[in-house]
């Protein structure tokens, strides 16, 4: 299998390895995901420890709210900004805390921060991630690299998806082609076929809309294990309006995010058709759109292989067996295959971004994210 990562759950004192911590908070934002990775010149990239940390139920709602573009004010977004900074420093010192770990051991942290819009296509492009960098930096006394996305964007890129140059790193295999498949809140892929450029891009929603329509029908955050999807049926004539949207016809590069995909562009889906349809019938629409958009843009890439899966997806027995039942001719599994917990690879690939961007190294693909230039990313914060 991979040649590259490893898992420990040892950190040692030997001058040639730093530890780096990556800190995550997704489309789904269903918690902070923070990983604790060690790096060196001469060995793996090796998951040393990591933890899931709790959103407040409020921060996400407001959160969600202004990713859907409802009214904010300046007071909002810096408030917000503050609370984000001070949740990943929490998260950040929960870690050291829960595996008695000081601060001095900590090379940098990498925080993506939390995406409330992303608009790479426009007139004046832009994404923004909120959470201070410098609080981060100032409550953890740890260096902190942030804002990766910009630079990027900067160079004419879209800003994503970045984990395509650290998927390459990890899972890249001379003889066969591999596809990295993250299905968080938007779902993107990971092309790795041998003598090729890496490709990759968004595919569509993941969990956001299933996660959002159960919430609206049942108060839950989820649907655990697909229970509910599998009451339902899926509605082929939805299904089509899912699936006619412009995005799937859009050439890559191309990312998108919830200001595009979200409850008001479903429920404007649904009032084009009379027919009520359940809720259940729904979320099994849902479910197999994610399924489906995910699995046309993996064909397209090669006619077999081996996909692995992680994020929230990967949890979702339902969402793979209709993922496998679309690719016969591909092996799936999970990041799981290689010993990493498919929650974490994103956290992962944060760290290795900032150890990146401190060791003065490009972190982009251009092929990807369409950017004239591979350049470093981020900026750093220092205690």
């Amino acid at each position: 299998m991979s040649a590259y990562l490893k898992v420990s759950t040892v950190m040692t004192s030997q001058s040639n390895i730093e530890y780096f911590i990556g800190i995550m908070s997704g489309t789904s934002m269903d918690g902070v995901d923070v990983a604790l990775v060690a790096f060196s010149d001469s060995t793996a990239p090796t998951l040393i420890q990591h933890l899931n940390y709790p959103m407040n139920i409020e921060l996400k709602a407001e959160l969600i709210q202004l990713g859907l573009g409802h009214p904010t004010h300046l007071q909002q977004i810096g408030e917000l900004d503050h609370r984000l900074g001070l949740l990943f420093a929490e998260a950040t010192k929960a870690l050291l805390g829960k595996f008695q770990l000081t601060a001095s051991q900590i090379t940098a942290i990498g925080c993506h921060g939390q995406t409330v819009f992303h608009a790479p296509d426009g007139a004046y492009p832009f994404t923004m991630q909120l959470g201070d960098a410098s609080l981060i930096a100032a409550k953890t006394g740890i260096m902190t690299i942030a804002d990766f996305r910009r630079k990027d964007m900067a160079y004419g890129g879209q800003g994503a998806p970045l984990v395509p140059a650290f998927h390459q790193h990890v899972f890249v295999d001379a003889h066969q082609t591999r596809v990295i498949a993250n299905i968080g809140g938007i779902a993107n892929i990971t092309v790795l076929k041998p003598h090729h450029s890496v490709a990759g891009y968004d595919t569509g929603p993941g969990n956001m809309l299933m996660d959002a329509w159960i919430h609206r029908h049942l108060q839950l955050n989820y649907d655990d294990d697909g229970q509910w999807a599998r009451t339902g049926t899926v509605q082929s004539t939805l299904l089509s309006l899912l699936l006619n949207d412009e995005y799937f016809a859009m050439p890559a590069p191309k990312s998108t995010g919830r200001e595009r995909f979200n409850l008001l562009w479903l429920d404007s889906l649904l009032d084009q058709h009379a027919h009520a349809y359940s809720p259940q019938d729904v979320q099994a629409t849902l479910l197999e759109f994610t399924a489906q958009s995910l699995a046309m843009d993996i064909q397209q890439s090669a006619k077999q292989g081996t996909v692995f899966v992680c994020g929230g997806g990967a949890r979702n027995p339902l969402l793979m067996e209709r993922i496998a039942a679309h690719l016969p001719q591909w092996h799936i599994t999970t990041t799981q295959a290689v010993g990493v917990d498919p929650d974490y690879l994103e956290a992962i690939a944060f760290a290795w971004l900032a150890y990146r961007t401190y060791h003065h190294q490009t972190g982009n693909l251009p092929e990807v994210t369409g950017a004239t230039q591979a350049t470093t990313l981020g900026g750093i914060y220092y205690p």
